[in-house]
């Protein structure tokens, strides 16, 4: 199967490539994005892209380019890591991100009206999250320089997230325990049961209402590190208020793997999903 992440070689060669543009300086420490845009597309729509890692691991350069492929303009970011911050900094980062993003659309040409933002993991977690707290006084920050621009986004893209950090832990498998408990130590400071107000700001369960943008949830049934509960969980708090969700069960998957989560069928879903939300 062809690799769509551009670590892994599959940048496309009709794609202009901008790196390492600095979105914010942070405690003296420059945060970069790149940026990809598919050539001869005139002001496509933007997806950013929030790489998993377990809060700790992972780079901007891990980046599918099913998006950019298909005539849609991809942001991928890097952003303080719980061993460098501990939460909400990365949420801070992420936003500050998007307001960058939205004062330079014009310089390089993409539209940002409306604004995705998807990832994987650890990503998916922190996407749900930016997506369902538009305007969070708390997790607004103050990082970067374009604190008039808006940090909204319109369209939220999951891959095998964790979004209720109260309840996963209970829900997790042995291995997911050995995985999950030092993670979100990481992030939090604690574990869940001992933070419960900060585990709750960190849990997109807790944030979803009226005004929660679309959501589409991609999760394997066997995945042993984040239950798919999880994302069952996140569907059902979009679905008692009748918003837009949908939830994907990909049957016989684990946690990854390009072969499931970006085969040609979920990767035109994913796209059509955009499409239909975001231009």
């Amino acid at each position: 199967m062809t690799s769509w992440f551009v670590s892994s070689g599959a940048t496309q060669a009709n794609t202009k490539v901008h790196a390492d543009i600095v979105y914010a300086t942070v405690g003296g420490t420059q945060l970069a994005l790149d940026l990809y845009l598919p050539a001869g597309v005139e002001h496509p729509p933007l997806i950013v892209w929030v790489h998993g890692g377990r809060w700790v691991l992972g780079d901007k350069s891990e980046v599918p380019m099913i998006f950019v492929a298909q005539g849609i303009a991809t942001a991928s970011l890097d952003f303080r890591q719980s061993d460098e911050a501990r939460f909400p900094a990365m949420v801070h980062d992420i936003k500050a991100a998007i307001r960058f993003l939205r004062a330079k659309a014009s310089e390089y040409g993409y539209r940002a009206d409306r604004v995705a933002i998807g990832g994987t993991s650890s990503g998916a977690h922190l996407a749900a999250l930016v997506g369902t707290t538009n305007g969070h006084p708390t997790l607004e920050g103050t990082a970067g320089d374009y604190p008039d621009r808006s940090s909204d986004v319109h369209a939220i893209v999951s891959y095998y997230g964790a979004f209720n950090l109260a309840t996963i832990l209970a829900q997790s498998t042995p291995e997911g325990l050995g995985v999950r408990v030092p993670s979100l130590e990481g992030l939090l400071g604690a574990l869940p049961d001992q933070a419960p107000e900060l585990a709750r700001l960190a849990s997109p369960v807790a944030h979803v209402n009226q005004s929660a943008p679309p959501l589409l949830l991609l999760h394997g049934d066997q995945d042993q590190q984040t239950p798919i509960d999880q994302s069952y969980e996140l569907e059902r708090a979009y679905a008692l208020r009748g918003l837009d969700v949908h939830l994907e069960v990909l049957h016989g998957a684990a946690h990854g793997g390009e072969s499931d989560f970006f085969s040609e069928e979920r990767n035109a879903q994913v796209v059509a999903f955009l499409r239909r939300t975001v231009g």
